[in-house]
């Protein structure tokens, strides 16, 4: 059985249809990308999955569980985080406590009590802080949790915005354009650490309008259009499609 499933996923805004009918399967373990022009409909179908949008038909399943009608904070106690395309970080806080909010709130041991030290279980903030500088060792940002984020690169802002995600070990991880702003070489390490991820059994899910990288890293690709499904298969399938080069490709 699937991790996530989407069944038939029906959006409107003000009677306007942003996504028609869409179907899709994902696998633990796997990297699957959401691709097509603007205004497909990728980022709403994120919002969907993730309960920032109420979808006006169509079922949602998480590990067979129906999660189309909770709220985020709900269907993230299920395993699943979203990043955003417009980032989110904190520039004023550290490096290491951008990434300890993204703890999970159900630990024992609130944020407060992990930064400041009055938590009821110091061993929960001590396990906490510890898996944030594992996580920055991975992603090669080792020594420089104390840093102010906005003293930063984009691209090591954008690698923080992810490790954050990561912090509370999701089943499900929901991405939206993460390459943006990345040089090529950062791009290479992106793709790295998605594969990375999907090894460890995170189903990881791509809105990335960079094809290469696209190509490169995922298991399988869906190519939206005008809100509907246009193709849906492997790299290799979705590259010779050829509506899907008419449509998309052709002019990427």
């Amino acid at each position: 059985m699937a991790l996530l499933e989407v069944e038939g996923l029906s959006v409107a805004f003000g009677g306007l249809a942003a996504l028609s009918g869409v179907s899709l399967a994902v696998s633990a373990g796997t990297v699957y990308a959401i691709i097509g022009p603007n205004g497909a409909g990728k980022t709403t179908l994120l919002n969907a999955v993730a309960g920032y949008v109420r979808p006006a038909s169509g079922r949602i399943r998480i590990d067979g569980r129906d999660t189309t009608d909770l709220a985020p904070h709900a269907i993230a106690r299920q395993g699943l985080r979203r990043t955003f395309q417009n980032g989110g970080v904190w520039g004023e806080m550290t490096v290491l406590e951008n990434i300890l909010v993204g703890v999970d709130h159900d630990a024992q041991s609130g944020l407060l009590g992990i930064l400041f030290g009055f938590g009821r279980d110091r061993r929960t903030e001590r396990r906490a802080v510890a898996e944030a500088r594992a996580i920055l060792a991975r992603a090669g940002l080792a020594g420089i949790e104390d840093k102010r984020v906005r003293d930063l690169s984009f691209g090591q802002q954008r690698v923080i915005e992810i490790s954050r995600a990561l912090v509370s070990r999701p089943r499900i991880l929901l991405l939206d354009e993460p390459a943006v702003g990345l040089s090529e070489s950062e791009r290479e390490e992106l793709g790295a650490r998605l594969r990375a991820l999907a090894q460890e059994g995170t189903a990881v899910i791509l809105v990335e309008h960079v094809v290469d990288l696209v190509m490169a890293v995922s298991d399988r690709v869906l190519v939206l259009n005008s809100g509907q499904v246009l193709a849906e298969g492997t790299p290799e399938e979705v590259r010779g499609d050829a509506a899907v080069v008419e449509a998309y490709l052709g002019s990427a």
